[in-house]
């Protein structure tokens, strides 16, 4: 092996650590032919015999000269030539083989990450080239920079970008990853870009490091990319990545970024994000908004128009993040006339321009407007039309400079109308199938379009890209069949997007679906991987019902990813395009499976108070009535009642969790009927029927097997950990056991952490929360809602984030800390509003209420609590309406001893006293019909410490001993304290 690395053409071959790159993709090559292709690389020009090649390669080995002949074809496969159109290995008949490639050396680099990028011809860029270090500099510094690379179509983005990080490298050591958006599926295909960068990178030759970093900061994101892992390794990050969220993702990639730049730069290519994904701008947006140090540098190309016409997702969040400084942009200009002339000094030596006319630079600049592709396609014109002629080295006109003479279409795109018409009849049939396979292609797709052989496409395609017409080569493509193909590329999108936008639509229709159909069999059962791309060429190829399977497994695949705005989006086109097969029973089905999936994405990204949730559930409802039943009614009807109760409909939950225990009682089905109680627990603890409640629970506790259920429905915590905390503890505590109260949520909270579920361990982490609350716990209420409030931003629970805030500036009002107690819960609940959750409102207004009460703000008490007095009115949510008159009266009499005037002194105290008693005794009838004790001895002592000012004192004791005499447990809980402290005042 040679000493240093090889570079020829797009490859480069680390001989040291026997590994050919193209690009930033690994290349394989089995152990000799790597060897093969070393031995003549590292010998440029020069005949290499059979004999030698034998002696190297497999010395004191007797091997056939087939086996040699097999590692040069497998050599060229993978460097994308034939024998008979060689790029770099030339067959010299009967004697060997000659590397005819152009080759540069370097020398061992052990910190080098990734290969540099072949060097760009680059005129008229000095000025953006200097921004772009300067950026890089900061960013080398720990100023990370997103830059946004703006111009028309052609005007050379890439080509300044590829320039920069080639420069980038050769200065010095820094990691580049590389990403392409795709226009015909990648606004469909969540995070795209990202995902190749990121592959690329673990693949290179820092990979293994790169899998490491992945693993410990971002493991939402390493289980997107399966065939990085074992299949071991991978299921085990499938369970601990299980529940993750959206926020959970940006937030890992962001602090995964943050700790692989302290070791080097980073520089991140994004290009064409016009045609982005959503998911892709929301994690560009985050990366930009973070304040932490990291030696990041992210540019992203895009088309100015594209963007800015219309509703683009990208211009809104461009937009936020220039007025906050947090981005930059880069908008490219048309090359000047000057730079057009450098061009071509540059293109053809020194001395062209004495021996050119001087007109010319004029003259092309006046009929590109100096956009740089179309100024290098006109010049290479000129050269192919042999207008532009060398002899001797001296490069001249050989015809007049006239309008005449040299006729140069208007515009870009008429000028690459007129280059493919003069292709032959095979080339263009050819580059029409490529431009339906993509803008970088498999020969094996684009010859199972025209229907021709791999090697037939492979030898034309090879043609095209020595003449550099339209293609470049890319390397070599390997399907999971085993499918081994040269893989190539457009030289600019626009030549795929003019191409294809010439077929007729029958022809385009027929390539979608050959194409398709060789790609669906090629990746077998691995095609999820490709759904987008799948579904596009079938939809197109008039394929439908293709087309739908496909869009619902990419609804699938980007719900994996955490992307909801993308998966709704594949879901509702499939829904879409149901619509256009013949009505039948088998396509009802097919639509209750997509409502439901989308019923289910819409509840775990946008909530249950989203419209599209429930419109998705209640369509699902109704086609589960056209088929007269179906085993999927209970998942429909668990929807709508989570829809219900989100909005504290309560009436209609209770109607809908009867109907779910009915169903799941039928077929005997554990699972569903422990479900079906946990709907009917909930349910009936906003009624306020608590012993109900703990009997639903306790029906869960029995029929739950973790060994043969799975615990974990999306958006739901462990059916047992819902039976033992939240709803089932306050349940508890309200009847009058706070001591067992608080033995459910310790048991709770060991189980989640057992189960290893962060939905669920924040379930019962809040149940906790909650019961010390209503105990007066202020520091162990506090303690647990942090621990809630961590688990629910590092995962991205809103809901639960919205009511750990809420419970924690309650703890802290408990603890008398009045000003940031109040502070926070008032954020909590403008959280919890924000999403579109209204049931448990109570609970959070007389949390509020009390701590106004505490601090002695009557009036801002008394308006939180006419607030949540109405709100009980207009739901019927009644499981803290005790407590409520309770607050009431004791507001009204803080206001009457803060506002008092002597002179009506006595009238208005008796009024006030009146209307507190009033509030004292619906408080005490409320909580007996509930048979909630605690909330009864809270409002006894009310009124017992009211009759007690009064000289009540037989009538007071009498009213409070029964109720303290009735507890068996909790002696030690501030509310029995305070009520036997009471009682020997009164005796």
């Amino acid at each position: 092996m040679a000493a240093g690395s090889v570079h020829f053409g797009d490859y480069r071959l680390d001989a040291p650590n026997a590994q050919l790159w193209r690009g930033q993709q690994q290349v394989k090559l089995s152990p000799k032919a790597l060897s093969v292709l070393d031995y003549l690389a590292s010998r440029p020009g020069q005949l290499v015999s059979k004999d030698e090649l034998f002696s190297a390669v497999w010395p004191e080995v007797v091997v056939s000269e087939g086996t040699l002949t097999e590692c040069v074809r497998e050599v060229r496969r993978a460097l994308g030539e034939t024998a008979r159109a060689p790029r770099f290995i030339e067959t010299v008949h009967r004697r060997g083989y000659r590397f005819i490639g152009q080759v540069k050396e370097t020398a061992v680099s052990s910190v080098s990450s990734s290969p540099p990028l072949p060097a760009r011809l680059v005129v008229g860029r000095e000025a953006e080239l200097a921004q772009l270090r300067g950026w890089y500099t900061q960013a080398r510094h720990g100023q990370r920079h997103v830059v946004f690379v703006a111009g028309e179509a052609g005007i050379g983005k890439t080509t300044l970008v590829e320039a920069c990080v080639e420069r980038l490298q050769d200065d010095g050591n820094c990691w580049v990853g590389h990403g392409q958006c795709i226009e015909q599926y990648g606004a469909g295909e969540a995070y795209m870009p990202i995902l190749e960068a990121l592959g690329r990178l673990c693949r290179g030759p820092d990979g293994q490091q790169f899998v490491e970093l992945l693993g410990q900061h971002a493991p939402t994101w390493l289980v997107q990319m399966p065939t990085l892992l074992p299949a071991e390794e991978l299921e085990a990050l499938q369970r601990k990545t299980a529940g993750a969220t959206q926020q959970r993702m940006l937030r890992e990639m962001a602090e995964a970024l943050e700790a692989l730049t302290v070791e080097q730069p980073l520089v991140l290519v994004l290009e064409d994000l016009h045609w982005s994904d959503y998911s892709t701008v929301e994690l560009l947006a985050a990366l930009a908004r973070r304040r932490e140090a990291a030696r990041l540098l992210v540019l992203g190309t895009h088309r100015i128009v594209e963007v800015n016409l219309g509703e683009h997702h990208l211009k809104k969040v461009k937009q936020e993040l220039q007025v906050h400084g947090q981005c930059e942009e880069l908008a490219l200009d048309f090359l000047s006339e000057g730079a057009v002339g450098d061009y071509l000094t540059r293109r053809f030596g020194q001395g062209a321009l004495a021996t050119l006319p001087a007109s010319l630079p004029g003259f092309i600049h006046r009929h590109t407007d100096g956009n740089p592709l179309f100024v290098v396609r006109v010049t290479e014109d000129l050269v192919q039309r042999e207008i532009l002629t060398e002899h001797d080295g001296q490069w001249e006109l050989s015809a007049g400079l006239s309008e005449e003479s040299v006729h140069v279409p208007e515009g870009l795109r008429q000028f690459i109308e007129q280059q493919f018409a003069q292709l032959s009849h095979t080339e263009r049939r050819l580059v029409e199938a490529a431009s339906v396979a993509g803008v970088e292609f498999s020969a094996a797709a684009v010859a199972a379009g025209i229907q021709q052989t791999v090697e037939e496409v492979e030898i034309e395609c090879a043609g095209l890209a020595q003449r550099q017409h339209f293609l470049v080569d890319k390397g070599v493509a390997e399907w999971p069949d085993g499918t081994v193909a040269a893989r190539y590329g457009f030289i600019h999108a626009l030549y795929q997007e003019v191409f294809y936008a010439r077929l007729t639509p029958g022809r385009r229709s027929g390539l979608h679906l050959r194409i398709g159909q060789r790609a669906e069999t090629a990746y077998g059962a691995r095609a999820d991987e490709i759904a987008v791309e799948l579904a596009l060429h079938f939809e197109q190829g008039r394929d439908l019902s293709r087309a739908i399977q496909y869009l619902q497994q990419a609804g699938q695949r980007a719900a994996r990813r955490l992307a909801g705005t993308e998966a709704i989006s594949h879901l509702t086109k499939g829904l879409t395009l149901l619509q256009a097969l013949p009505n039948s029973a088998e396509r009802t089905e097919q639509e209750l499976d997509l409502q439901l999936q989308l019923g289910g994405i819409f509840t775990n990204f946008k909530g249950f108070g989203a419209q599209g949730t429930e419109d998705a559930y209640l369509r699902a409802h109704k086609l589960c009535l056209m088929l007269g039943g179906s085993p999927r009614l209970s998942s429909v009807l668990y929807g709508l009642w989570g829809v219900a109760l989100n909005r504290a409909e309560l009436p209609k939950a209770r109607e809908l969790t009867a109907q779910l225990l009915h169903l799941a009682k039928r077929p005997e089905d554990p699972f569903s009927l422990a479900w079906a109680h946990i709907a009917m627990e909930i349910t009936l603890f906003y009624s306020a029927e608590f012993v109900h409640v703990l009997s639903h629970a306790d029906h869960v506790l029995a029929l739950y097997d973790p060994e043969q259920d799975d615990p974990r429905v999306s958006g739901s915590p462990d059916p047992k950990v819902a039976a033992l905390c939240l709803y089932a503890s306050v349940a508890e505590w309200s009847l009058g056991y706070p001591d067992r109260a608080v033995q459910r949520t310790h048991a709770g909270c060991t189980l989640a952490a057992e189960v290893s579920h962060p939905f669920s361990l924040s379930w019962a982490q809040l149940g906790a929360s909650w019961v010390h609350l209503a105990r007066h716990e202020g520091q162990a209420a506090q303690g647990l809602a942090e621990a809630a409030i961590a688990l629910s931003s590092e995962h991205g629970f809103p809901d639960w984030l919205a009511w750990g805030t809420i419970f924690r500036g309650a703890a802290l009002a408990e603890q008398g800390q009045f000003e940031e107690g109040l502070e926070q819960m008032r954020w909590g609940l403008d959280a919890f509003k924000s999403t579109g959750t209204c049931v448990s409102s109570t609970w959070f207004l007389v949390l509020l209420t009390e701590a106004y009460r505490r601090s002695g703000q009557w009036q801002e008490g008394m308006a939180v609590l006419a607030e949540a007095l109405a709100f009980i009115e207009r739901t019927g949510e009644r499981f803290y309406e005790a407590e409520l008159y309770r607050l009431k009266g004791e507001l009204s009499l803080q206001a009457e001893v803060e506002s008092r005037k002597p002179v009506l002194s006595a009238v208005v105290g008796a009024q006030v006293e009146e209307e507190a008693e009033d509030c004292f005794q619906k408080a005490i009838e409320i909580s007996r019909r509930q048979q909630a004790k605690s909330l009864e001895l809270r409002a006894a002592m009310s009124l017992s410490r009211l009759w007690q000012q009064q000289g009540k004192t037989a009538e007071a004791r009498e009213l409070l001993a029964p109720v303290y005499g009735w507890f068996t447990e909790g002696f030690d809980t501030a509310d029995l304290k305070d009520a036997k402290a009471l009682l020997e005042q009164l005796s």
